[in-house]
Formats: C-alpha cells, sequence, structure tokens
C-alpha cells in the first residue's frame, strides 16, 4: 500500500470505531481480515495511525473545527502530530489510486490557521466533562494525570502462577522467547514487557499452559489488598472476564471456596478455559440483574470482591477510544448501578467478613462517591484501613516498596492507583469489615 493509501485506510477504521462500540483492536483486526492484500507493515503503519489519532482527538478535531470523521481526523494527525506542512499534506491528498481525496478550501483553510490557545480540556486530551472531575480529584496535578493517562501507550503486565512457576522460571522463559521482561515495582508476582513491538503473548507455550496470565499490575494489586486467604470463602462478584478471579484463587492457594458469579452466562463460560488453563476451581454461578443466585451464601463469605461495572477511564491508556464514548450521564447511571450491587453483594459477608469494593475508573463519581452511598446506607461496614503489612505484603504478594508507597497513596480504607502515581491502570479499591 501507499502512504496515502494508508492514509485513507486508518481514516475508514475510525469512522467504523465511531459508529460502534467495538474496542479499536477488533476493528481493525476486522479490517485486516477483509483487505488481505494489506501486508504486516502496512496493518502495523494503520493500527498507529489510528492510535496517533485516537489519543489526540480531542485537539485534533478542535483544530480541525469540531470536525469528528475519520478524514478530518487523519488531516489533523499530519499537521499536529507530524509536523507536516500544508504542501506536503496535499501531496499526500491527491486523489490518486487509492489514496484520499484533495483537500478541501475548508481544510486547507484550518491547517494555516495554526492550533490557537487550547482550552484546557482540549489541551488535556480528555472529554470536557471529565476535567471538571480531575481537578476536582487530583488538584494542581490534574494535568499530569490527565497525560499520563492518555497520552503512553501501557506496557503488557503479567502475573505468573506461583502454583505451577516462578517468577524466575518465567523470566527465563520469556527471554529464551526473544522477549525483555522486568520486575513490577510492587506485586512480586508481576513481569512487565514493553509495548512496542507489541508481543504475541497468546502464543507463548507458557500463556498455553497456565504459568502466566495477563493482568495489569494494579489489577494484581487489589487483588492482593482485598485480603483473600487459603481456607477462606471468597465470592468475585462481577467476575467478568475472570482476570481476578484467577488472582483470588492465587492469593488462597487452592485452599477454600472460591465463587465467580455474574449476570452474563457468556462470561462465566469464558473464565472456564481460564481456570482449567491455570489448574485451579472456582464454581460459577450466574445471578440475575437483583443479585438472585447466591442466596445460600448469605452471610457466609469471608471475602467478597465487587469488581463494579464502570466506565473503564483508568484503561483509557489501552483503550483510548472509550474515552469518546462516555457521556456524564452514563457515568451517573453507572454510580447508581454500583451503589445498588454493593447493597446485593454486602448481604453475602459473615460478621467479621470483609466486602472490597474496586473499579477500573479514575473518576470520583464511580468511586469516592459510590463508597460514600454505601457507606451511609450500610453503618454494619467498617472500614479497614489500607496500611502496610495489614493486607497481602505479609504473605508476599506485595514488594517491600509497596507498602511504602501505597502508605503515602492511601487515604484510610481507599486507594486509588493510576498511570502517573503508580505507572499501573488506574483503580479504585474501599475495603470494609462486617461487624458483629
Amino acid at each position: 500500500m501507499t502512504p496515502a493509501a494508508r492514509l485513507a485506510a486508518a481514516a475508514s477504521v475510525l469512522d467504523s470505531i465511531a459508529q460502534g462500540r467495538q474496542p479499536a483492536e477488533a476493528v481493525l483486526k476486522a479490517w485486516g481480515g477483509a483487505n488481505r492484500y494489506a501486508g504486516s507493515k502496512d496493518r502495523r503503519a494503520i493500527a498507529d495511525r489510528v492510535y496517533k489519532v485516537l489519543r489526540a482527538r480531542g485537539r485534533l478535531s478542535w483544530i480541525m473545527g469540531g470536525r469528528e470523521d475519520g478524514r478530518a481526523l487523519v488531516i489533523g494527525s499530519l499537521h499536529a502530530i507530524d509536523g507536516l506542512s500544508l504542501e506536503e499534506i496535499e501531496a499526500l491528498h491527491s486523489g490518486d489510486g487509492y489514496g484520499p481525496r484533495p483537500l478541501s478550501k475548508q481544510e486547507r483553510s484550518r491547517i494555516t490557521a495554526g492550533q490557537g490557545e487550547l482550552p484546557g480540556w482540549v489541551a488535556a486530551g480528555l472529554p470536557e466533562f471529565v476535567v471538571e472531575d480531575f481537578k476536582a480529584t487530583f488538584g494542581d496535578r490534574w494535568a499530569e494525570e490527565a497525560h499520563a493517562l492518555m497520552a503512553p501507550r501501557a506496557p503488557i503486565d503479567l502475573r505468573v502462577n506461583g502454583a505451577v512457576a516462578t517468577v524466575q522460571e518465567v523470566e527465563a522463559e520469556l527471554r529464551e522467547a526473544g522477549l525483555e521482561p522486568s520486575r513490577t515495582p510492587w506485586s512480586e508476582w508481576g513481569l512487565r514487557l514493553p509495548s512496542e513491538p507489541p508481543p504475541n503473548i497468546q502464543a507463548l507455550d507458557g500463556f498455553k499452559v497456565g504459568r502466566f496470565e495477563i493482568q495489569d499490575e494494579g489489577s494484581q494489586v487489589v487483588c492482593w489488598l482485598a485480603g483473600a486467604e487459603p481456607g477462606a470463602t471468597v465470592v468475585d462478584y462481577c467476575a467478568g472476564g475472570g482476570g481476578k478471579t484467577l488472582g483470588l484463587a492465587q492469593a488462597m492457594g487452592g485452599q477454600g471456596k472460591l465463587v465467580a458469579s455474574d449476570v452474563v452466562n457468556k462470561r462465566l463460560e469464558n473464565i472456564r478455559p481460564r481456570l482449567q488453563r491455570a489448574g485451579v476451581e472456582a464454581d460459577l454461578v450466574l445471578i440475575g440483574q437483583n443479585g438472585g443466585g447466591l442466596e445460600d451464601l448469605n452471610g457466609q463469605a469471608d471475602l467478597v470482591l465487587v469488581d463494579a461495572p464502570c466506565s473503564g477511564s483508568g484503561t483509557w491508556r489501552r483503550r483510548p477510544e472509550d474515552a469518546w464514548r462516555l457521556t456524564a450521564e452514563e457515568v451517573e447511571k453507572l454510580h447508581g448501578l454500583q451503589v445498588r450491587i454493593l447493597g446485593q453483594a454486602a448481604k453475602l459477608v459473615k460478621p467479621g467478613g470483609r466486602l472490597a469494593y474496586v473499579t477500573c475508573s479514575m473518576l470520583a463519581r464511580e468511586n469516592e462517591a459510590s463508597a460514600d452511598a454505601f457507606e451511609a446506607a450500610h453503618p454494619e461496614f467498617r472500614p479497614v484501613p489500607l496500611i502496610p503489612g495489614e493486607a497481602g505484603e505479609a504473605r508476599g504478594f506485595l514488594t517491600q516498596a509497596a507498602g511504602t508507597k501505597f502508605a503515602e497513596l492511601a487515604s484510610g480504607a481507599r486507594l486509588r492507583l493510576s498511570p502517573a502515581s503508580a505507572d499501573t491502570d488506574g483503580f479504585f479499591i474501599a475495603l470494609y469489615e462486617r461487624t458483629a
């Protein structure tokens, strides 16, 4: 493909992403399957352009006069990101072959007009309503947090399955495969791979036989902090893809009763092969929208982890397209859903047992506000301070450095992790204990 044809393809992919809810990765894969003539270098160049645009979409749309179509965003990226002159951009838009059509008068004027002074939300690269939340939450650090969340491409974190392998063994295995792993700073069982070039983890033998799983270090950390122990009865209340289910299983050392529940059966079925690979067991339970299906565990669980449905804003460095799909109204609906789910899950916790509320969100409305609402409605749950030594660290899951770092980041029973503060995805955890 010519450079111009790649630009036209990227614009088409961007339009497809905007028209649906599929992840950008899935749309790119579908495009590649439907256009077999595109070689690996072509697909890589197109994907690179798409992600560059998605990460800077707010600024590019501003430059192009508010236009959000793929063509306009690609043109804006050539000017604002690649630094090309008008003449160079016009050369790529000659209309020849499969390349994009020539620039319009308006498009030329937008490029020559310059960016001018950008509004704060445009410069930050976040949706406008999110910036206010960031300012209230992070104060003077809000721009730093926004940049770390949207600008860089995230590394790939792995969790070593301690039941069948050591970190040293997996590290050596990855190096033999030509990869360059490093230790994660907070999780004793974590290894990190650079995002460039993107590694095909699922093709590795170690992944296929369950020696390691893909799991962001922040996700590993909240599993360890929740406090699952061998012999306990543990419920992963909103199991989703099962990543935290497997993390909880590792913390339990294969001893006790582990239940993974969800309202969507397909999600539960997708967990089954992951359990088999890892060599662990869990009861998979389909529950209703109102929590029905787990009544036999009411008042019986030592730990219930609620990884509640959320905006996923903590993962925008991996899926920047989701930032531009989110609305303030959706966040408000999610807040209400989170509070309701916490109330349902609380019924399962026995006196002296723990409830962990977790999101992969950066937004206070989904984090502190939902925790506040739960505490107001459930005085029988006591916040458990997240201090070094009380959860996870003593059992060898967190590094010594983690205890010091998280003591700085924690606020009582609550902890926020973010790309800027911890070099992880954005996560929030609030921990409670049911009083007698």
